[in-house]
């Protein structure tokens, strides 16, 4: 039998406990946050000094602190191209049962219903603190999902979800650091807002792991081999095409990373530090029954942390911000 025809029977044989996955790591929606929980509600007479505070406490904020909310926030934003991404997967069908999709499209569905409220509240927070272009960051968000992304994981599921594990946990520890910062400025109600993001991204890393760690238990070896493929060529963020307007071929995604690691919301050692733990909540050092290749890959994972926080190390960012068309300095 073919590698991708064994990678379809594991998701077959998986896709009978999606709704145990959903009820999981999933919530209801009468019962999840929504971003209006946040805001000043336009409902009440209080909205406009409610509007002015978030405004005052939002001038405190570095401009690198800006630089970063708005990178999350474009991320989030371009939602429609993940979920079109995750619905090619091999084995999500979203034509199977009279055409709502099979069990694995449901998850695909109300995963996107979950992640959609992040780009929702961001972006209504960045309107209304008036610190931003919101002209260019749309135009920005516009360009990421025309230009699409590729991720090196063709339609294979195993690397997929190798992606999803470490993506969902680095977006936690992004939105996480941003709202510890929110709270060292003074604005709790950020702090808030981004901390509420970051235990949904945590709940849906593990959901994602715990898949990868049920394909480990009935395919090791092809999941063995994908998982060292991904960290070989290392995760490629969905920013990684961000582009401002007017610009074809941009440079915004490292301008972006070095905001992000001058501030310490996201760092090289961040990275190595996720790798490690995805090798650790997957046991990787236990896993039996390996083909002499998977072995292989299994020693270059359990060595690969080592060696590259080494080349962290040697990493030097630059002190001078990158100038956004986002974020004017002049109304910082």
């Amino acid at each position: 039998m073919s590698i991708k025809n064994v990678r379809l029977e594991v998701m077959q044989f998986l896709e009978k406990n999606v709704d145990t996955f959903v009820e999981q790591f999933l919530i209801p929606v009468e019962k999840i946050w929504q971003p209006t929980d946040f805001l000043p509600d336009s409902q009440k007479d209080t909205f406009f000094d409610e509007v002015k505070e978030l405004r005052e406490l939002a001038k405190e904020m570095p401009y690198d602190f800006w630089v970063v909310l708005v990178g999350d926030t474009i991320t989030e934003e371009a939602l429609p191209t993940y979920e079109s991404w995750l619905m090619d997967v091999e084995g999500i069908d979203q034509n199977d049962n009279d055409g709502k999709g099979n069990g694995w499209s449901k998850w695909v569905r109300q995963w996107t219903g979950e992640e959609n409220r992040h780009g929702d509240l961001l972006n209504k927070y960045l309107y209304l603190s008036g610190r931003v272009n919101m002209r260019e960051i749309e135009m920005t968000t516009q360009h990421l999902i025309n230009d699409g992304f590729d991720i090196g994981t063709g339609r294979d599921p195993y690397k997929n979800f190798v992606y999803t594990s470490f993506q969902e946990l680095a977006t936690y520890v992004s939105h996480n650091r941003v709202s510890q910062l929110a709270k060292k400025f003074g604005d709790n109600k950020l702090s808030k807002m981004c901390r509420m993001i970051a235990g949904d991204e945590m709940r849906h890393h593990h959901a994602y792991s715990e898949f990868v760690t049920r394909i480990f238990q009935v395919d090791p070896s092809e999941m063995m081999l994908a998982f060292q493929y991904m960290m070989k060529q290392k995760i490629v963020m969905p920013a990684q095409f961000l582009r401002e307007s007017g610009e074809k071929i941009s440079s915004a995604f490292e301008q972006f990373s070095d905001s992000a690691q001058r501030i310490g919301v996201y760092t090289a050692n961040d990275y190595v530090d996720i790798m490690q733990k995805l090798i650790d909540k997957w046991e990787i050092s236990k896993v039996t029954g390996l083909t002499d290749e998977a072995e292989k890959a299994r020693d270059y994972l359990m060595k690969l942390p080592a060696r590259m926080a080494r080349i962290s190390e040697r990493i030097i960012i630059p002190q001078e911000s990158h100038i956004f068309k986002w974020v004017e300095p002049a109304k910082l």
